[in-house]
């Protein structure tokens, strides 16, 4: 059992490439934002090294607008690592322009469409209550 808990949650309705894009992302904006929660390397059986995991499960959660809104606004309140992932994001080509149109969002009710989260386990869990686990 870990003390942190690490979720992402998805908006629902996007198309399946769009989930795994976010998906992906978010979790590499809670690495970058927990190195403490890195793993080892990963050695093969030949010894060659591999790149380290992040050290805990990774659950993810399909959400609606609403909670993706409310589960934002509990992670600001309670100071949770975090990551977001904006509508205006898929219109982007490359990380410059991400954080420009993730700058041009309304900062306190942004358009997103994911959300990472990492912190206490029980913060976690209020910030993503009624978010259901992915399918």
């Amino acid at each position: 059992m870990f003390d942190t808990k690490v979720a992402i949650l998805v908006l629902e309705d996007l198309a399946q490439w769009q989930k795994l894009n976010v998906t992906a992302f978010l979790a590499t904006g809670i690495a970058a934002a927990a190195p403490e929660a890195m793993g080892e390397v990963y050695d093969d059986a030949l010894g060659r090294p591999h790149g380290r995991l992040l050290g805990q499960p990774i659950l993810i959660f399909a959400a609606t607008s609403p909670v993706l809104r409310r589960a934002f606004a509990q992670a600001m309140e309670r100071g949770l690592n975090r990551a977001a992932y904006v509508r205006a994001m898929f219109e982007t080509g490359h990380d410059a322009a991400n954080r420009a149109a993730f700058r041009a969002e309304p900062a306190e009710a942004p358009d997103l469409v994911g959300l990472a989260l990492r912190g206490p386990r029980r913060d976690v869990d209020k910030a993503i209550k009624g978010a259901s686990l992915h399918p």
